[in-house]
């Protein structure tokens, strides 16, 4: 039962209105990335700033717990906005919901760099709140930005297009490092200092408290700057014809921005509308999309916890692994200068490639296979580096490549996939909602990798380190098997993939091995 204007988006020509809504979609997502993890490059510098011992033979260091609160505590915000603006993507329409996922973030980013107080722990406290709420905003960002780019896409490019939106956090990664190694460059060329062993007070820099506000406010700009053209977008042709059933105000819209006339059909497209009316907590959902959904769900979990940890854990990595100087031979602003600068060559190196990899490959290879094989190449790289732990830390060059590895196999893998897959997988009426349930589960793994797997590198310890490694190894190869829990979806439409066309094909069709209930006929390893 073809309707007009999904047909035309299905089929539309890749056009000017394409490429703007990846810029838009994906500023946010580079906003998100850069929000995210500068926190990483700068917080030792606060545990210098606000946690001197004068008689330690080490500089200040934020305490375990409030290192894990000040790093992860944004990661909560993230997976509750992700909750609640999914759910609110469905009820309201996208587009009435993005703008306020950039405003709170633009907002949170500056008070985060204004965070207050006369004591070390009014100003973490202060911090943490806005750390929050910025992360709350940032949630939102997710399951809007994909269902917004997966039902604007056309289906041959349609995973293409999804994973662009997602790589500008790849951007966002290599700006968090690059604005904290410039900036600190220029603090570092008007303050100099001694190391913390020549001069335990003065090796910390009082300017230093600049430096980290700075970097964290400038993580409003992408937002201001793109809020305008979000406000320009029209709401998603979808979303106004099968769930606000406007078949003429859809029509209107597509035909707009596809510069071509479409026929409204209201009589097809309330019929197309009443055959799709279940709910995510329907028995029909459920014998539908279950599979799907436990599928999306684990695998971004399991996906996060290592992703996170590494991203999250490369300040306590590189010294311990000599990439950068012990914290007593250097001064505060040496210390983020150097931290920054491992961190944006691990970025521009490792991480930014495999989500370009992913942007070219997607229609090719589809997003099955590309999520297995990260999946597995992240297992071998981070078992090896786990194993030859004591060996590898003697040899700076030959972890930073392994370590660069498991960074390209995870966004050449199941960093962007995961992102992919629950546009996709779902019916209209719930697919920013799954996206969120999918979005906000990673996060829960993210918050495992800040509040547990952080535990283990926080102190420098090798045998910790190894088992972080070995226990991240062990999580990306669950993140392998499933994995067989979703299906492809490359080349189709998103009616066909959930069914909501009246075919069958979106009834839990995932890539496990099965047995028929028929006469004893097998149908080993076919989709179903």
């Amino acid at each position: 039962m073809a309707i007009a204007v999904l047909d035309a988006l299905d089929n539309a020509r890749t056009q000017w209105y394409h490429i703007t809504a990846i810029v838009i979609a994906g500023m946010g997502f580079f906003t998100d990335a850069y929000d995210l993890f500068c926190i990483s490059t700068v917080s030792k510098l606060l545990g210098r700033l606000y946690y001197f011992n004068p008689d330690s033979t080490k500089p200040g260091k934020l305490p375990n717990q409030i290192n894990n609160a000040v790093v992860g505590v944004a990661l909560v915000g993230t997976l509750m906005g992700q909750l609640f603006f999914g759910w609110l993507g469905d009820k309201l329409g996208r587009k009435k919901v993005y703008g306020v996922t950039l405003v709170l973030m633009a907002f949170c980013a500056i008070c985060s760099g204004l965070s207050f107080g006369s004591t070390s722990k009014s100003v973490i406290g202060t911090l943490c709140f806005f750390r929050f709420w910025l992360g709350f905003g940032i949630g939102g960002d997710y399951p809007l930005s994909a269902t917004i780019m997966s039902e604007y896409a056309n289906k041959k490019t349609r995973g293409a297009f999804i994973a662009a939106v997602f790589a500008m956090q790849g951007m966002g990664l290599i700006f968090a490092g690059l604005v904290s190694m410039i900036l600190s460059k220029i603090f570092l060329s008007l303050h100099k200092a001694p190391a913390y062993k020549a001069d335990h007070v003065f090796s910390t820099q009082p300017e230093g408290d600049f430096l980290w506000r700075i970097v964290l406010m400038l993580g409003a700009l992408p937002a201001i700057l793109t809020y305008y053209w979000r406000m320009k977008m029209p709401e998603t042709g979808r979303y106004t014809a099968l769930i606000e059933g406007n078949a003429k105000q859809a029509a209107a819209d597509m035909g707009k921005v596809l510069e071509i006339q479409i026929q409204a059909e209201q009589e097809k497209l309330s019929n197309f509308k009443a055959a799709n009316e279940y709910g995510l907590l329907s028995k029909e959902f459920f014998d539908r999309h279950g599979l799907h959904l436990i599928g999306t769900t684990t695998t971004w979990f399991l996906l996060d916890i290592a992703f996170y940890s590494n991203n999250l854990t490369q300040k306590d990595i590189f010294p311990a692994m000599n990439l950068t100087r012990k914290p007593e031979e250097i001064s505060a602003l040496e210390e983020v200068y150097e931290t920054s600068k491992a961190m944006f060559l691990v970025a521009l190196l490792g991480t930014f490639p495999g989500y370009w990899f992913t942007v070219f490959l997607i229609e090719k290879l589809g997003r099955f296979k590309i999520q297995l094989i990260g999946f597995f190449m992240m297992s071998i790289f981070m078992a090896v580096l786990g194993v030859r732990y004591n060996y590898m830390k003697n040899h700076p060059v030959e972890f930073a490549i392994l370590y660069g590895l498991t960074f390209f196999f995870a966004n050449f893998g199941p960093n962007s996939t995961t992102f992919v897959l629950p546009a996709e997988l779902f019916p209209t009426r719930v697919r920013s909602t799954c996206h969120a349930l999918s979005a906000a589960s990673g996060k829960a793994g993210a918050i495992v990798g800040a509040f547990g797997v952080q535990n283990y590198t926080l102190d420098g310890n090798p045998s910790k380190i190894q088992k972080a490694m070995i226990f991240l190894a062990f999580t990306n190869m669950l993140g392998f098997v499933f994995t067989f829990l979703v299906t492809e979806t490359k080349g189709r439409s998103l009616e066909e993939i959930s069914g909501e066309d009246g075919g069958r094909e979106g009834e839990n069709e995932t890539h496990m091995p099965v047995r028929s209930m028929g006469k004893g006929h097998e149908m080993e390893g076919q989709n179903v």
